[in-house]
């Protein structure tokens, strides 16, 4: 298996840079999207929560969801982070197909593994 890692997170984010820390120290390539500088698409982000569920993108901890008052209202996740990529629980990290969301080490391990 080839390894595809792509990063999509911001630069700012702790968790992404402690991605990018963990593929870097295992001399694993990767692809970092930056969704400061290009926002996701929509065919993107379907992609995505058709591997993870809809329901697991947004970052409940996240500035924008507590000042949208998210917790309160019913919505569209999916339409909530088109509208503003601050929502999406990063870092998102996509290897060919498998998709993880948040930082997931044992399963970026585990393709790494596979990987070699």
């Amino acid at each position: 298996m080839i390894m595809n890692i792509q990063i999509i997170g911001t630069k700012k984010c702790s968790d992404t840079k402690k991605a990018q820390r963990f593929f870097k120290e295992r001399s694993v390539k990767f692809h970092f999207l930056d969704l400061n500088e290009k926002p996701l698409s929509k065919g993107e982000l379907t992609k995505i929560t058709a591997k993870i569920g809809k329901d697991n993108i947004i970052d409940t901890e996240s500035k924008e969801y507590k000042k949208k008052g998210l917790a309160w209202m019913d919505f569209d996740p999916v339409e909530e982070v088109l509208e503003n990529n601050q929502l999406l629980k990063t870092p998102v990290i996509r290897n060919g197909n498998e998709v993880t969301v948040g930082y997931d080490q044992k399963v970026w391990a585990l393709w790494i593994k596979e990987g070699k």
